[in-house]
């Protein structure tokens, strides 16, 4: 803000003690107070992507009731209406967001068209995802020839050691999982694609 900039932050700040997080503050530690025009997200660590513990600048707001709301999807709503609101007072004004979504931190919510999509993609189970995704990397030069896969962590248990009635819910994490960083990929893209529309893509550093 001091060298001349717009600035904004949305979504996940989680630079707040918890202690200071209530309307009685103190609010030294909230967005605004670090040099942020504006904010709109929430101050904690994770909150729920369908009912979020919201807040706008000093105060603590209610999400809309929406049944089909998402916070990520919100969050890109309201970066563009900054970006438009910033642009018609002062265009030759350089902007800064920070734009951090809730996704793919807990909790994994995600609708269920992103969610059954992945169905039976994790079926037989990390340890050979990893081989999949590992070979995939390597055949599209992502990482160089000759790289080694890396052993499985020692923490993590091996798929072969999980019982079999506890890999339907295993699964199931990892195509929830899965959906949700599609879900939020797609808003990022959703973001860039509005800073394009306004011609402003080319002209900004992501």
């Amino acid at each position: 803000k001091e060298y001349g900039y717009h600035t904004s932050a949305f979504g996940k700040w989680y630079n707040t003690p918890a202690t200071e997080t209530t309307m009685t503050g103190p609010k030294n530690h909230w967005p605004n107070a670090y040099g942020f025009e504006y904010f709109y997200g929430f101050l904690g660590g994770e909150t729920s992507q369908w009912e979020p513990r919201l807040t706008e600048n000093y105060n603590h707001i209610e999400p809309p009731e929406d049944p089909n709301y998402h916070l990520t999807n919100d969050l890109v709503d309201k970066a563009l209406k900054w970006v438009d609101d910033e642009q018609a007072f002062d265009k030759d004004k350089p902007f800064f967001m920070y734009w951090a979504p809730g996704g793919v931190h807990a909790p994994h919510h995600v609708f269920k068209e992103y969610k059954d999509k992945y169905k039976g993609k994790f079926d037989d189970g990390w340890d050979a995802y990893r081989e999949r995704v590992f070979k995939r990397q390597l055949e599209m030069g992502i990482i160089p020839k000759g790289t080694k896969l890396t052993p499985r962590d020692s923490t993590m248990q091996a798929w072969a050691d999980i019982p079999e009635d506890q890999r339907a819910f295993q699964r199931r994490l990892m195509e929830v999982f899965a959906g949700f960083v599609e879900h939020t990929d797609t808003q990022v893209g959703r973001l860039i694609d509005g800073l394009e529309s306004r011609g402003l893509k080319e002209n900004t550093l992501i």
